[in-house]
């Protein structure tokens, strides 16, 4: 799959749909408007200028979230070094709310409650999951 920002300037590649997305509540991941599909870093190459965000009210944010300079879009976000040194280059995320909801039918959504976890072990859900185009 090919996703691009609103104008076009960042283009996300992956290998293919994602196993499933979170749609986060916590004020990262709603205020970005992103709703995460995750990825093996070597399998997603983004081509364009982006900036970068990286949060400042935790002790050790873990990933730096990657927006289009002209449109605002947010694209993606990379593990930050400090991430990497911890746990290894195992995740990038990837904006899949820049994807036509038709292109991700049978994927499902869950609905972590990041607002209200902690950052250490699992978190609860804060909705009941659901698949996209089950609901038709």
């Amino acid at each position: 799959m090919t996703l691009t920002c609103l104008c076009g300037g960042i283009a996300v590649t992956t290998p293919g749909k994602p196993a499933f997305l979170h749609a986060c509540n916590c004020d990262l991941c709603r205020k970005a408007g992103a709703r995460w599909g995750y990825f093996d870093p070597a399998e997603v190459s983004v081509t364009g200028a982006s900036a970068t965000y990286r949060r400042g009210d935790k002790p050790e944010p873990g990933v730096d979230v990657h927006f289009c300079q002209t449109c605002g879009a947010t694209t993606h976000f990379r593990m930050t070094p400090a991430a990497i040194a911890k746990h290894g280059d195992v995740m990038a995320g990837v904006n899949m709310g820049l994807a036509d909801e038709g292109d991700l039918v049978g994927v499902e959504v869950r609905y972590p409650d990041g607002k209200a976890w902690s950052g250490e072990g699992a978190f609860g859900y804060y909705r009941k999951a659901r698949v996209i185009g089950a609901d038709c």
